[in-house]
């Protein structure tokens, strides 16, 4: 099997008009910018600096900390703390963050999530522990109703309005089956498609990928076409219960397995290291159904009910997973949750809500599955991988007059108009005839891009994308291209 058949780029190959988000010290830290290395006053902080800091204030502050989250617009962490002992403050306050007291501690907003999991789990139900308001934040999905929402609606009124809240969601929570950069297996109903999240190295040292758990139970060998020889095999998968996320391993030694996250034409974002969450703090997702798109992470430690897709009465619960509100849908399943510096946060899980009308989405964290399946991130010694042109599973990828495909902040509409009347990027088996994510003006990560600037994105709609059958409740696999009929998950 040729190397570049397996050297899947990490993440998703729907390319975005302005992409210029890729500013590598846009939120450079400035700490000891006054010289005074005495002074309480906050530092400012980019998010990953930020998120090692509440790392460092949980081990010293212990039971007294309940949660921090990141300011993004003032660039600092902010911490809670319950104890008035002014030491902790004092301590906080040295560190560098933002401290104010609140009344809930961790244990008991803990506790009231175990309080819900007990008599309020029922499927499209979700909660997650909210750092700014110091609550829990109940979300339940558009098939809560009747008596299962009476349900829910009187546990959460048990809590306490200043211990938990109650949201209702528009959409339907559900796993976000294919997408990303796709990857495929033929089941018995026909064919499911997936995304590959991050390449990484299993701990006996062969190259292999993260993607969701839940594909790695639906099917265990995995192409990177859909009518192709399988190139990986599912070693490990965890789907429902801790998690969503599976470790395959990839067929041949010898595959070339990019630590990267291809963005579009042309552009990729290096993988460099795992990171934990933040709340507040700025993350991007990629898949091939909906391209780029970023957003806030809102919550920790999320708990997920989905309606079970084998047991209709069932309910297929996942626990700790990270809470946003980055839009996804059928089709980004499994893909890549990472931040502007190169940070793996996590693979798409499921959510409710579409990229027109927003909604939640969430995902496994990326720290927690390479701790479960003893991967590290990395090539496994095997170089840098193929390029564009070799990316496989890609297909037939028209990138139709797709301005803003430089990564230079200062570039120019016009300038970045050049990436246009991109035919395929050369020898890209897998989806076929894949037109684009469809219409995406205006989907920039670039906040200074002006509604001009984004309306050349021009990604010449879904194609033929006539759906590849039913996903979890939902028609449709859109971006896959002349794929008419096949089942998915």
């Amino acid at each position: 099997m040729p190397k570049r058949k397996a050297a899947i780029a990490v993440g998703g190959v729907a390319a975005l008009g302005a992409a210029a988000f890729l500013l590598p010290n846009a939120n450079a830290s400035q700490d000891g910018a006054s010289g005074d290395t005495s002074a309480a006053a906050p530092k400012v902080l980019k998010a990953s600096d930020a998120s090692d800091l509440a790392s460092q204030l949980q081990k010293i502050l212990g039971d007294a900390l309940a949660g921090s989250y990141y300011d993004s617009n003032a660039k600092q962490l902010v911490v809670n703390v319950v104890s008035g002992d002014n030491n902790v403050i004092v301590q906080a306050k040295k560190a560098g963050a933002v401290v104010r007291q609140v009344k809930n501690s961790t244990a008991d907003l803990r506790a009231a999530a175990k309080t819900l999991k007990a008599k309020a789990t029922v499927p499209g139900t979700a909660w997650a522990v909210d750092p700014k308001t110091d609550k829990v934040v109940v979300t339940a999905d558009s098939t809560v109703t009747g008596a299962k929402w009476d349900r829910v609606q009187s546990t959460v009124k048990s809590l306490g309005s200043d211990m938990a809240t109650l949201k209702k969601s528009s959409g339907k929570f559900k796993t976000f089956v294919s997408g990303g950069d796709a990857i495929f297996s033929q089941v018995q109903n026909g064919t499911v498609r997936c995304s590959l999240g991050f390449n990484v190295t299993a701990k006996d040292g062969s190259p292999a990928f993260l993607t969701a758990g839940h594909c790695g139970v639906a099917a265990k060998d995995w192409s990177d076409s859909e009518t192709g020889q399988p190139i990986a095999t599912v070693d490990q998968a965890t789907f429902p219960g801790d998690g969503d996320f599976s470790l395959v391993k990839y067929n041949d030694a010898n595959t070339q397995a990019p630590s990267e996250v291809n963005t579009g034409n042309g552009q990729t974002v290096p993988i460099t290291q795992a990171v934990d969450a933040t709340v507040g703090e700025t993350v991007f997702r990629m898949g091939s159904t909906t391209g780029l798109h970023n957003g806030q992470v809102t919550g920790l430690d999320a708990t997920v009910n989905f309606q079970s897709e084998t047991d209709p009465n069932g309910v297929d619960t996942v626990n700790g997973l990270i809470q946003t509100n980055v839009c996804a849908e059928a089709g980004d399943s499994g893909g890549s949750l990472f931040t502007q510096d190169g940070g793996a946060v996590g693979l798409t899980s499921g959510g409710s809500g579409d990229c027109t009308a927003g909604g939640e989405t969430f995902f496994q964290p990326v720290t927690a599955a390479l701790q479960a399946t003893g991967a590290t991130l990395g090539d496994a010694g095997a170089g840098a991988g193929a390029g564009a042109g070799d990316q496989a599973g890609g297909g037939q990828q028209a990138g139709g007059d797709q301005v803003g495909g430089s990564a230079d902040p200062s570039a120019s509409a016009g300038d970045q108009a050049g990436a246009g009347d991109q035919s395929g990027a050369g020898d890209q088996s897998g989806a076929g005839d894949q037109s684009g994510a469809g219409d995406q003006s205006g989907a920039t990560a670039d906040p200074s891009a002006t509604a001009g600037d984004q309306s050349g994105a021009g990604q010449s709609g879904a194609g033929d994308a006539s759906g590849t059958g039913e996903q979890a409740g939902d028609n449709g696999q859109a971006g896959n291209g002349n794929q008419s009929g096949n089942s998915g998950e």
